[in-house]
């Protein structure tokens, strides 16, 4: 248990430092004159550096070992975080969080592999992650809460300077706890795919943070972004060992995870950073207030994910994600609502609205993955394991820049309204997906 708790606190790090700075967002954009695009960068710099770096994390993570790369990526989380408590504009903030990113892809591919090998027996490595999934479950829910708390009692940069405890008690307890390992047959590090796919996102994010103010900006920025994509997908198909497979789309059941997947980061976990300035327009609530309120939307991370797994067992994946996505289409139409209904909105509509939002994205985000080993040949599992991983991270990022793009003030509640309407569309089309695009396969009838 002790190895899977030094373990699972890296994890609890690597997902604090994404729920944690959502509420506090709203002052550290006051304090250093962010606009909507310097503020989406503070979350979009992270979540595309991880990205990019997952791509090259597990590889290296073979080659010089796990143990050695996850407590790199923690001294340099400690490291980062640092940075961004002493960060004095938008530009230090974002490139220390984007070291921070980088960090985390460490983090997160040797702590998992370490998992793996550290308990070798498949009873006790279910118990180990069920663990690690537990203490992400409790970053993941409590984390809005507990940077609102510490950033309204003692500043925002507390937040950031507050792993270094944790991370020094990760770098004393993982060294006891965990053996090192690493892999006899080294995989192949592909800078080259790295580059293009992380450009490419990078670009297409920034084109669509300035779409807004530059129009042209945001075509040219689509038209390179697609270049570097199209040009990744070819250097892809003629590797011998690609990390990303474009074939693994030729089967309708992982373009129907790939909408979901959009549907879901843009539904929830984007609509997430912009909640806390939304509920400071519409109410005037604090950082901490406005933490406590978030509870509404997070809190069924911690106890609906249960019941997800009994319900793909009643109604098999494809009714199990409809039924998801429609009550996340639901909780969206319902702040549509209560922004509609008078110039106030109605704060039960409000918190009405985030329950929903939270139930529905609980029941589908931990499955996505299960869903993906069930639904796509055994031979291509693996590889579309790790699309799966990229696009949540990926999917992340360019719905943080899609909603920054709708708004045109982070001050005025009506102005929250389009996000609202965008998320209801995204929900929508990801319970449609999931109807039309995840059928069963002939021999699985659990699927249908």
């Amino acid at each position: 248990m002790w190895p899977a708790l030094a373990l699972g606190m890296a994890a609890f790090l690597t997902n604090f430092d994404v729920t944690a700075v959502i509420v506090a967002l709203p002052m550290i954009a006051r304090e250093l004159r962010l606009g909507v695009a310097d503020y989406a960068w503070v979350m979009d710099a992270y979540s595309l550096a991880f990205t990019g770096s997952l791509l090259v994390a597990g590889a290296l993570s073979d080659r010089y070992g796990r143990r050695k790369a996850m407590l790199l990526g923690n001294l340099v989380l400690a490291a980062a975080s640092v940075g961004c408590g002493l960060a004095w504009d938008g530009l230090s903030l974002s490139l220390a969080r984007a070291v921070q990113g980088i960090a985390g892809a460490f983090i997160v591919t040797g702590g998992i592999a370490l998992i793996a090998t550290t308990y070798p027996q498949a009873e006790s490595r279910t118990r180990a992650f069920s663990w690690l999934g537990v203490m992400s479950g409790i970053a993941m829910a409590l984390g809005p809460t507990l940077g609102g708390v510490v950033s309204s009692w003692f500043g925002w940069r507390w937040i950031f300077l507050a792993n270094i405890p944790a991370c020094a008690l990760v770098a004393w307890g993982v060294p006891r706890l965990v053996d090192e390992a690493r892999e006899t047959i080294q995989r192949p590090v592909d800078i080259v795919g790295t580059t293009l796919l992380t450009g490419a996102l990078f670009i297409l994010i920034e084109a669509l943070l300035h779409a807004r103010s530059a129009p042209t900006v945001l075509s040219v920025g689509c038209g390179l972004a697609a270049l570097l994509l199209v040009t990744f997908v070819i250097q892809q198909r003629r590797r011998t060992q690609p990390i990303f497979d474009p074939t693994v789309f030729l089967r309708p059941a992982m373009i129907g995870i790939a909408l979901l997947l959009a549907s879901v980061s843009i539904g929830y976990w984007a609509l997430l950073v912009y909640l806390p300035p939304f509920l400071t327009a519409a109410f005037g609530l604090s950082a901490d207030m406005g933490g406590i309120a978030m509870l509404a939307a997070t809190v069924p991370m911690l106890f609906v994910p249960p019941l997800g797994g009994k319900s793909v067992t009643t109604l098999g994946w494809r009714w199990h994600f409809a039924l998801a996505l429609t009550i996340m289409t639901v909780g969206s139409a319902v702040f549509v609502a209560a922004l509609a209904s008078s110039s106030q909105p109605q704060p039960w509509l409000v918190v009405g609205a985030m329950i929903l939002s939270g139930i529905g994205a609980a029941l589908a985000h931990p499955q996505l993955s299960g869903a993906v080993i069930a639904l796509v040949p055994a031979e291509q599992a693996g590889m579309a394991s790790a699309v799966t991983i990229i696009m949540r991270q990926a999917g992340f990022a360019i719905g943080i820049a899609v909603l920054g793009a709708l708004l045109s003030t982070t001050e005025q509640a009506a102005a929250y309204r389009v996000l609202f309407e965008c998320t209801t569309v995204a929900c929508g089309l990801g319970a449609l997906a999931a109807i039309t695009l995840l059928r069963p396969k002939s021999h699985d009838t659990g699927c249908s």
